[in-house]
């Protein structure tokens, strides 16, 4: 991704080496944001005991260079998710309200509860707000297999998606259900919700063909990335089968058919995934 000297956006604050404490996570935390945090665990958060974090360690003057690095490269890569998420709301005759993005150290305060380094990138609607720890960039490469630069900036063009599911009104009708439904007929519209939002990763990725900003290899990159979080993988290889009723993100094979679709079309009309017949098809 050709990032270096473009424009860094002024919506991100810089929370790195200010510890947070632990708490419980499960009922207290509403909504949309309790799967969204398994985004990159595939389990069971109910009564999750968040770490405490440890105390921070100096850092060598090369390893925070590289992290500065990564402090710049996501705030660019939010800086183009505004532009297009700008023109395309202006195009659907709405308004697009800028996401904040929060970077942190081990673990930080959210208005959905404390975020822990151990969840991954994540967005909570109730502030609005994106929270990732820049430990995810090695984690992504070493945990998931998915290295590149464009891997990082699918994950962060996710959360933007479900700040658009918010803008949208998607996410609340969605956190709605949750009352009304078991958690096994819950977590089939969370599939939905989170497919959607790979598609909207890729609706953007669609339009930074024309910013040139992509490089040889960027899609393989993305699609790498989907495919190495899909419920089904994550499932297998931590406890050798999977349960698909279970499943609150999707497969692997329809994480990276929505983000294809989304690339390919760069249509937000398409993206309706509830309406799907077929997740794997459209």
């Amino acid at each position: 991704m050709l990032w270096q000297g473009r424009r860094e956006s002024g919506n991100v604050e810089d929370r790195r080496g200010i510890g947070g404490g632990g708490i419980a996570l499960g009922g207290g935390v509403l909504g949309v944001i309790v799967f969204i945090v398994k985004f990159f665990l595939g389990g069971d958060t109910s009564n999750t005991q968040l770490p405490l974090p440890n105390q921070n360690q100096p850092i060598s003057a090369e390893e925070k260079a590289v992290q500065d690095e990564q402090a710049h490269f996501v705030s660019t890569v939010l800086a183009e998710t505004e532009d297009v998420w700008h023109k395309l709301m202006e195009q659907a005759g709405r308004t697009y309200t800028e996401p904040r993005l929060v970077l942190f150290t081990n673990s930080t305060e959210s208005a959905c509860g404390y975020a822990s380094s151990a969840t991954g990138p994540f967005y909570c609607p109730g502030d609005q707000q994106l929270y990732i720890d820049l430990s995810f960039y090695q984690e992504l490469k070493d945990r998931f297999g998915a290295p590149g630069d464009f891997a990082m900036a699918y994950v962060i063009a996710h959360e933007v998606g479900h700040h658009v599911q918010k803008l949208l009104g998607i996410s609340d009708k969605v956190d709605r259900l949750r009352q009304q439904l078991s958690e096994g007929e819950f977590n089939k519209y969370s599939v939905r919700l989170e497919l959607q939002a790979d598609f909207f990763a890729g609706v953007w990725a669609h339009y930074e063909q024309g910013r040139n900003v992509l490089e040889k290899g960027d899609i393989e990159e993305a699609l790498n990335a989907a495919n190495s979080i899909g419920d089904d993988r994550l499932q297998k290889e931590s406890q050798g089968y999977v349960v698909p009723e279970s499943f609150t993100h999707g497969t692997s094979a329809q994480r990276m058919y929505w983000f294809k679709k989304g690339y390919e079309t760069g249509d937000i009309n398409q993206g309706n995934t509830f309406d799907a017949t077929d997740l794997n098809r459209g």
